[in-house]
C-alpha cells in the first residue's frame, strides 16, 4: 500500500520534524501495512517548509543506508514529499493555517523547492489563484505531480487546471467548494471528468458512507486514491477515533491506510476496486508520465 498524502502518526508529524521523527513515521507506517508512503508538508513560512523538506530528505538516507546494512523490511518506505501548499485559498483552509498561504509565484515556487527537486513528488494548489496555471504548467514540466485542493474553483477553473497539467484532486470534498446544481465546482469536475485522479478520506469521519459509495459509483476504479491525511494524534490501530481540535474541527485523518481499506471492505465495497485505490493507483498516479 502506498499513502501518499500522510502528515503523521501517533507522536509525531512533519512539522518541525527531525529527520529521526520521520524514520518513527516510517517505522509506524510499517507496523500498520504500509509499504511507501510520502510525508506530507504543511504550508508554513518557506524557510520552515525547508527545513522539514530537508528532515525528509535527510530520513530518505538514512533510511536507505539502514535498509543495506541491516535489511530493514518492516518499515515503510519514503519516497519522497508531497507539499499540501502554500499555494492554497485561504476561503477553504480547512484545518491549515491559512495565514501560512501564498500567491502563486514562479519565484516563491523555485526558493521553496530549490535544491529539494528530486523529492517534491506532489503539490496541492488551489487552481483559481492568480498565476496558478502557469505555475502548474511549470511544475508539470519538472515532473512534479500536481494536485488541485484547498479551493474554491469553479467547474471551468479547475478544468483550465487540469488542462495546465494538474492530474488529480486533493481530498475530494473535504476543504473546497460544495457540488451545487448550477456550480458543479471542482469537486463536479473531478467526478465527471474521467482522466482525473481524486484523494479519497476513507475513515468514519471526513465523508458520509453515500459519499463514498457514490465516488465509487462515478469514478473510474483507476482513478480513485485511498490516502489517510493522518496526524500527529491519530491512532496506529484500526479505532477511527477522531482527531479534532477544542472546538470539534477536524484536524486529519482518522486511522491509517490499511484500516480504512479493511475499513471499506466490511461494509461491503468491491475488494478489487479498494484493494487497488490503495496500491496500483496511486502507484501509476506517482508515474511521471499519464
Amino acid at each position: 500500500m502506498i499513502d501518499v498524502h500522510t502528515h503523521g502518526l501517533g507522536g509525531y508529524e512533519t512539522r518541525g520534524a527531525s529527520p529521526g521523527d520521520i524514520l518513527a513515521m516510517a517505522r509506524l507506517q510499517g507496523s500498520a501495512g504500509v509499504e511507501a508512503f510520502l510525508p506530507t508538508i504543511f504550508p508554513a513560512p518557506i524557510e520552515e517548509m525547508r527545513r522539514d523538506i530537508f528532515a525528509v530528505r535527510a530520513a530518505m538516507l538514512m533510511q536507505r543506508e539502514e535498509g543495506e546494512s541491516l535489511g530493514v523490511s518492516s518499515v515503510a518506505r519514503i519516497t519522497g514529499v508531497h507539499l499540501e501548499g502554500p499555494f492554497l485559498n485561504p476561503a477553504e483552509a480547512g484545518a491549515l493555517d491559512r495565514g501560512s498561504f501564498l500567491p502563486a509565484t514562479a519565484d516563491t515556487w523555485r526558493k521553496l523547492v530549490e535544491g529539494f527537486e528530486d523529492i517534491v513528488r506532489v503539490i496541492t494548489i488551489a487552481p483559481e489563484l492568480d498565476g496558478a496555471r502557469e505555475l502548474i504548467r511549470d511544475m508539470a514540466t519538472m515532473g512534479v505531480v500536481v494536485s488541485m485542493g484547498h479551493s474554491d474553483a469553479t467547474r471551468s477553473e479547475a478544468e483550465a487546471g487540469f488542462r495546465a497539467g494538474a492530474r488529480g484532486v486533493t481530498h475530494i470534498f473535504n476543504a473546497m467548494r460544495g457540488f451545487h446544481h448550477r456550480e458543479p465546482g471542482i469537486a463536479g469536475f473531478a467526478l465527471m471528468s474521467p482522466d482525473v485522479y481524486v484523494e479519497v478520506i476513507a475513515d468514519p469521519y471526513h465523508l458520509d458512507l453515500k459519499t463514498i459509495e457514490l465516488i465509487f459509483r462515478l469514478k473510474d476504479p483507476g482513478r480513485i486514491i485511498l490516502v489517510s491525511d493522518t496526524v500527529k494524534g491519530s491512532p496506529c490501530s484500526n479505532e477511527g477515533r477522531p482527531v479534532t481540535d477544542d472546538e470539534g474541527k477536524l484536524l486529519g485523518g482518522s486511522m491509517p491506510l490499511p484500516a480504512a481499506t479493511r475499513r471499506l471492505m466490511a461494509l461491503g465495497f468491491n475488494r478489487d476496486a479498494v484493494e487497488r485505490a490503495a496500491t496500483e493507483n496511486p502507484a501509476r498516479y506517482l508515474e511521471t508520465d499519464r
